[in-house]
């Protein structure tokens, strides 16, 4: 069975949880810009955290299924339909036979990520199914969808027909995962950032432009990176450094003083200065991140970023255990 893209929107793109273990090589990670909000959309659509599903720039899309699917999605402030039927995030969404699935514009953010009952099964490549936009290869032919593309759907989970059965007369489950794992979007965005390598190339007066002002995203930017408008940071010196490698959260500071905080297509070395790290349960809220929007950087202790990041996986297993018990 498949599903058919009658509008592919803006930038839409087949990803899972990324592309492990091939750094070494030059391979990006790639995946999902927000890999946690496409986990738990996965679950919601009874899958397994690392299936394949969409994710979405901007909207603009319009798709028919061939068979009935549950679907589910987290992101931005989007608004997703079938037919006359808003489908909120973070809700498991049972869509029949033909159903026509919009999603439109968002208000607040720029990225959703959609699963689907099954998941997106296109070919492996080096151990995942993500598209490598610069690349190109992975997800459908390596590159972005177009307008009457088709993508397969994988069989689905027990867990999933169950659901389908749960659903028939509702249509959107009453339970949901948390807010702010369903609509990772803000208005007004605070990255806390730990201290990177090259953190003491740069004077204190930098430092606190770095966590006391107010940044603004630059239309340059993509997956491979947000680049910012706004305080320029300058380093004590002009040496030249040797490339280390990099990786999704890095904040590079190049010689035109304004940062980059590099995002899942990042390079895997790099040689400016990196002046600080956003922490891993921030990055939901960096991928959600447009041109024009203001944001600012506060720092925490490493010991602070690992004890937030464990408590969301303990979170995370106490949502499994709950959404199991709809099966019983």
């Amino acid at each position: 069975m498949s599903l058919s893209l009658t509008r592919a929107g803006f930038l839409t793109s087949v990803q899972d949880l990324g592309r492990n273990g091939f750094r070494q090589f030059g391979v990006s990670l790639g995946g999902a810009l927000d890999v946690f909000a496409l986990r738990v959309a996965n679950l919601l659509a009874g899958n397994d955290e690392s299936d394949a599903g969409l994710e979405i720039t901007l909207g603009g899309l319009r798709m028919r299924f061939e068979d009935k699917r549950v679907i589910a999605w987290c992101g931005g402030e989007f608004d997703v339909r079938v037919g006359s039927t808003p489908l909120p995030a973070g809700h498991s969404c049972l869509l029949n036979a033909d159903d026509e699935l919009t999603i439109n514009q968002p208000k607040v953010g720029c990225r959703a990520w959609l699963t689907i009952s099954g998941g997106i099964d296109v070919p492996f490549v080096l151990g995942s199914r993500s598209t490598d936009l610069r690349a190109n290869f992975g997800g459908l032919d390596g590159r972005a969808l177009r307008d009457g593309d088709g993508l397969p759907l994988g069989k689905q989970s027990e867990f999933s027909r169950s659901l389908i059965d749960l659903l028939r007369e509702q249509r959107v489950a009453s339970w949901s995962s948390p807010a702010e794992w369903s609509s990772s979007a803000k208005t007004e965005t605070v990255l806390r950032i730990i201290r990177g390598v090259d953190w003491s190339r740069f004077n204190d007066v930098t430092i606190q432009r770095l966590t006391r002002d107010a940044f603004v995203v630059s239309s340059d930017s993509d997956r491979m990176g947000v680049r910012f408008d706004g305080p320029e940071l300058r380093r004590n010196d002009d040496v030249d450094l040797v490339s280390e490698a990099v990786a999704p959260g890095t904040i590079q500071v190049p010689p035109n003083g304004r940062p980059i905080l590099l995002l899942g297509d990042c390079q895997t070395i790099g040689g400016y200065p990196k002046i600080a790290h956003v922490i891993t349960v921030d990055l939901p809220l960096a991928a959600q991140l447009r041109a024009g929007d203001r944001v600012r950087f506060s720092e925490v202790s490493i010991a602070d970023a690992y004890r937030f990041l464990l408590e969301r996986e303990r979170q995370l297993e106490r949502f499994r255990i709950g959404l199991s018990l709809h099966d019983s």
